[in-house]
C-alpha cells in the first residue's frame, strides 16, 4: 500500500464531499444559524450533545460559543452535555445509558431553548431520548447528521432544522461536521454582532 498516495486521496475524499455538500446544505446552515440567534437574542441556551466524535464537536461548539468564535463579543449561552462524568455516570448506573442526556435536558432546557443534537448515524439512542425530551420542555431542535437521517430525522417537527451530510462514512460526516459548527459560530457571531 502506498500511504502517500493513501493520506492524499483521503483529503481528497474529504474535499469532494466538502463541495459537493456545499450548495445542498448552505440553506440549511443558514436557518439553523436564524434559529440559534433567535434563541440567545432572546436570552435562551442552547444544549448540546452527542457520543465519541460528536461529543467532541458539542464540546467544541460550545466553547466556540461561550468564549469566542473570531470575532470578539460577549459570551454566549451553551452547554456541552457531554463533559460532567458526575452526572453522566451517576444516571449510567442509577438508570441507563440511553437517558444520560434526556434527563439533563429535562432538568436544565426551558421553554425557547435548542438542543443541538449530533448524531453520524441519526439513530445514537441517548441522542434520541434528548430530542424526545427536548420536546418535553418545549424547546426546538438542531440535529446534526449524516445522509441516514434515522430515528431522530422521524421525530423532528415543522420549526426544528436538520442538516443531513451527504454521506455514509462515519469520518467524512464528522468533517464536514466541524466545518458546518464553524460555519454555525460565524453566522451567530455576524447576526449578534450585525456584521454583513
Amino acid at each position: 500500500m502506498d500511504l502517500v498516495a493513501h493520506i492524499a486521496e483521503t483529503f481528497n475524499s474529504s474535499a469532494r464531499l466538502k463541495l459537493a455538500a456545499a450548495t445542498e446544505l448552505a440553506p440549511h446552515i443558514a436557518r439553523a444559524v436564524s434559529l440559534l440567534s433567535d434563541c440567545l437574542l432572546a436570552g435562551g441556551k442552547l444544549l448540546i450533545c452527542g457520543n465519541g466524535g460528536s461529543a467532541a464537536d458539542a464540546q467544541h461548539f460550545a466553547a466556540e460559543l461561550v468564549n469566542r468564535f473570531e470575532m470578539e463579543r460577549p459570551g454566549l449561552a451553551a452547554i456541552a452535555l457531554t463533559t460532567d462524568s458526575s452526572i453522566l455516570t451517576s444516571i449510567a448506573n442509577d438508570y441507563d445509558y440511553s437517558l444520560v442526556y434526556a434527563k439533563q435536558v429535562a432538568a436544565l432546557g426551558q421553554a425557547g431553548d435548542v438542543l443541538i443534537a449530533i448524531s453520524t448515524s441519526g439513530n445514537s439512542r441517548n441522542v434520541v431520548e434528548a430530542v424526545q425530551a427536548a420536546y418535553g420542555r418545549d424547546m426546538r431542535v438542531l440535529a446534526l447528521t449524516g445522509s441516514n437521517r434515522g430515528l431522530i430525522g422521524e421525530l423532528l417537527v415543522a420549526d426544528d432544522v436538520q442538516i443531513s451530510v451527504p454521506s455514509e462514512h462515519t469520518a467524512r460526516i464528522q468533517e464536514v461536521h466541524g466545518l458546518i459548527v464553524h460555519c454555525l459560530c460565524d453566522g451567530i457571531d455576524r447576526v449578534i454582532l450585525g456584521v454583513e
